[in-house]
């Protein structure tokens, strides 16, 4: 735990965070490949899925349903793919993975931000691997102001 990424955040690298429940954070991740992509992260150091709590699960369960609702409204999404994957903690030599979620949102018509047109290109199909997050620092911040707005009111 003292060396894991997740549970040693500075106040710089949270800036980004858009919503914080007891059990859970969610932060607009640095990569916008997919506009609105954020990461859902435990507060508690923990390995896998399966090894969460009742409360953790029921608040998991609750938190995909309102991030997903708020990617809906606010950005257009269609749909949203969630994934949990943890592969690269286990390249590291002494593996200590942290549980966290992945979310991108999905749109089948182009998201508009301060003039600028975002396009998903592989909609209808997995999402790409390594694609492209150019996205302006302005509409990054236009899509961080926006999501914790929301998941905030």
């Amino acid at each position: 735990m003292e060396n894991c990424d997740w549970c040693n955040l500075s106040g710089e690298e949270k800036h980004f965070q858009v919503y914080e429940s007891k059990s859970w954070s969610v932060f607009l991740s640095d990569e916008q490949d997919y506009i609105g992509r954020c990461i859902l992260v435990l507060k508690r150091h923990c390995g896998s899925m399966s090894e969460l709590i009742d409360d953790e699960w029921e608040e998991l369960r609750n938190l995909v349903c309102k991030v997903e609702e708020c990617l809906k409204t606010v950005l257009g999404a269609t749909l949203c793919n969630w994934s949990c994957l943890m592969n690269d903690f286990y390249k590291d030599s002494a593996p200590d993975p942290h549980l966290h979620i992945h979310v991108r949102p999905r749109y089948d018509k182009p998201v508009i931000l301060n003039g600028n047109i975002y396009t998903d290109n592989e909609f209808g199909h997995h999402y790409a691997l390594n694609k492209s997050g150019d996205i302006s620092s302005e509409d990054k911040e236009e899509v961080f102001i926006r999501l914790k707005e929301w998941l905030n009111r």
